[in-house]
């Protein structure tokens, strides 16, 4: 069956704001939609890579009224963001497919109001999959976060593309332009520091 016609069951579950102030019953939905995530990569690797950038455009509206103070749902959302990304890397995609999920991962990456995802950044040039890919991106981003960082405000704006830039730097293998711009930040936080 056809990816863009198979009906996953994990969908439903995950509407916006589907579930309430406890994380436990999201932990519990978020198993389930791995498992079956997983268990229809290992059937057609397309399939399941299709799967895991549904859940991840659906996922962090769907837990905006959770209460994530215990740190619980964050690290649930981690472990399997770190499952999904090999799916979806990994799957053999063509050109078409892979800027479409790049595209539909981008726009969920900046659209959540809680930043649930917000780790897919660091791991865009893995989902780039190609040299190529990832210098596209990178071109793409690169002149953002340079406006970005030279905003003289005491606040910098903040662009949530940042760390994918520098994850497709070195994807690309541009290693003297990542330290170039690295020398441009206001500040090197923990996951700048881990690009480099």
């Amino acid at each position: 069956m056809a990816a863009s016609k198979y009906s996953w069951e994990f969908a439903p579950c995950f509407r916006k704001g589907a579930f309430g102030w406890s994380s436990d019953p999201a932990i519990t939905r978020i198993k389930e939609a791995l498992s079956e995530i997983k268990a229809a990569a290992r059937k057609d690797a397309l399939l399941g890579a299709e799967g895991a950038v549904l859940f991840l455009q659906k996922l962090s509206p769907s837990l905006q009224n959770i209460d994530s103070s215990s740190g619980a749902i964050g690290s649930a959302v981690n472990r399997v963001i770190d499952v999904l990304v090999p799916i979806i890397a990994n799957a053999p995609a063509d050109l078409p497919t892979r800027c479409k999920w790049l595209e539909q991962l981008y726009q969920a990456h900046a659209e959540e109001e809680f930043p649930y995802i917000e780790i897919l950044g660091d791991y865009w040039g893995e989902l780039c999959a190609s040299p190529e890919l990832a210098a596209e991106w990178a071109d793409r981003l690169v002149e953002t976060v340079i406006a970005n960082w030279n905003d003289t405000r005491e606040n910098h704006g903040f662009f949530h593309g940042t760390t994918m830039c520098l994850s497709a730097l070195v994807t690309a293998g541009r290693h003297d332009q990542l330290f170039a711009l690295l020398e441009k930040a206001p500040y090197l936080s923990w996951s700048y520091r881990q690009t480099a």
